[in-house]
């Protein structure tokens, strides 16, 4: 007899009954670049669509995504290259810019999950992660204390969760430990476990005038050719008391995020970066494909192959669809 699966996909109601993989306001944290000064709103050519936002005009973006159900927000600060510096001393700062929108967004969103990215590239003047040495290598344990006081400032501020992102050896152990210390048992640690050292992060450097003015980030990102090396990571992280997992990016680590599912009970995270998003809208500008569907459908993939959660750029162009 011949089987006929074509009977599951024959109309909206049958196709919507059997869909295997749903996506919702709730699957998503939407990154915000946050600038100083007020009712700013102001866009680059390498992120179309997207906003650097003063404080202000951050609030409202961050309700409006709240109130369609979207539950929390991921902030990187965009300094002024005269305040950056070899150490990254601004990161330090109490009345620095992250800071001052984690308490804004506390208190006037106070169920909105709040995520501070924690690394130093946002404030150094050579745009590496961590702190440098004469020739130019990033040192581990002297950046992870760095880190860790940056954790700890935003968590004093109101954070919910921080989210280091540097790739040092050791920093989710070190900042579980003093934010316990510090009586701050209920901060989370959602750990950047698996970040690539991609091609995907220029239009995000762009933005945060982060480019690198020495060497690469190979020394500490991951080599994109494994996954035995992701595995092992998350392993650590689990062990040094990471509340979720994440690979970054997604698209093109869509393996490594299934088996890292497979090898966790913990929550898993999956970062849609900003070169998988530039890529979608400038072949859309050209007219080769329509970015709302396409965002849709690369979402959907990411889900599909595992993620509990997504960061991502696009939610504004899919909320519509997915609300």
């Amino acid at each position: 007899m011949l089987k006929r699966p074509r009977r599951n996909r024959k109309s909206p109601a049958i196709r919507s009954l059997c869909q295997e993989t749903l996506l919702s306001p709730q699957d998503f944290i939407m990154p915000f670049f946050v600038l100083e000064g007020e009712n700013r709103d102001e866009t680059d050519p390498s992120l179309p669509g997207l906003y650097k936002l003063s404080l202000d005009k951050l609030i409202k973006k961050a309700e409006n995504l709240h109130k369609a159900g979207v539950p929390g927000v991921l902030l990187f600060p965009i300094e002024d290259l005269e305040h950056k510096d070899e150490t990254g001393s601004r990161a330090l700062c109490s009345k620095g810019l992250l800071p001052r929108a984690v308490k804004l967004l506390k208190k006037e969103i106070p169920s909105l999950h709040v995520i501070c990215d924690v690394a130093l590239d946002p404030y150094t003047s050579h745009g590496h992660d961590g702190v440098i040495d004469s020739k130019g290598h990033v040192l581990n344990d002297e950046t992870v204390d760095l880190l860790t006081q940056m954790s700890l400032l935003f968590a004093e501020s109101g954070a919910d969760m921080i989210a280091p992102s540097d790739m040092m050896d050791g920093r989710v152990a070190a900042i579980r430990k003093h934010l316990d210390l510090s009586k701050m048992h209920d901060v989370g640690i959602l750990s950047y476990t698996a970040k690539y050292a991609s091609s995907l992060y220029g239009p995000f450097r762009d933005t945060l005038k982060s480019q690198l003015k020495i060497g690469d980030k190979k020394g500490y990102q991951m080599d994109p050719r494994n996954i035995r090396e992701a595995l092992r990571e998350a392993k650590l992280d689990e062990e040094e008391g990471a509340d979720a997992l994440m690979v970054k990016p997604a698209l093109f680590y869509l393996d490594v995020l299934a088996k890292m599912k497979e090898a966790t009970h913990l929550p898993v995270c999956a970062y849609h970066v900003s070169g998988e998003y530039a890529m979608v809208m400038a072949a859309a500008e050209k007219g080769y494909l329509q970015a709302e569907k396409a965002f849709l459908e690369a979402l959907i993939s990411i889900k599909r192959a595992g993620a509990d959660f997504m960061i991502s750029y696009a939610l504004p162009h899919i909320l519509d669809q997915i609300s």
